[in-house]
């Protein structure tokens, strides 16, 4: 068994996502995802990826294709395969958000 404390996985800069895996294996990945104040991840997609968002601490404003949604503290979102991810940090306060997806995704070469 792996255990880890989420507190040491977090870290801020300026205006920036700080992005710091926790576990990775062959069939989970797990990220702690930082973001200061006016702060944005993404857009992302994995086309065979599930993932779930989990706000530790702050408050998220999501974008997942056409859909839009606040969370605070505590709330989840699932973001199926396929469709694009967009996290802004929605209040004057850090924001940290834990992001689960399984299976890991897979890297690929950036098009352009």
């Amino acid at each position: 068994m792996e255990a880890a404390d989420l507190r040491e996985f977090i870290e801020f800069e300026e205006r920036a996502v700080v992005r710091r895996t926790v576990f990775e294996s062959e069939r989970l990945w797990t990220q702690v995802l930082s973001l200061d104040v006016n702060a944005r991840y993404g857009p992302v997609s994995d086309p065979e990826s599930d993932a779930v968002l989990t706000v530790v601490a702050g408050e998220a404003a999501l974008q997942v294709d056409k859909g839009r949604k606040r969370l605070k503290q505590w709330g989840s979102a699932l973001v199926p395969a396929g469709a694009q991810l967009v996290i802004s940090n929605a209040s004057s306060d850090p924001l940290v958000v834990l992001l689960v997806a399984a299976p890991p995704p897979v890297p690929r070469p950036l098009s352009g």
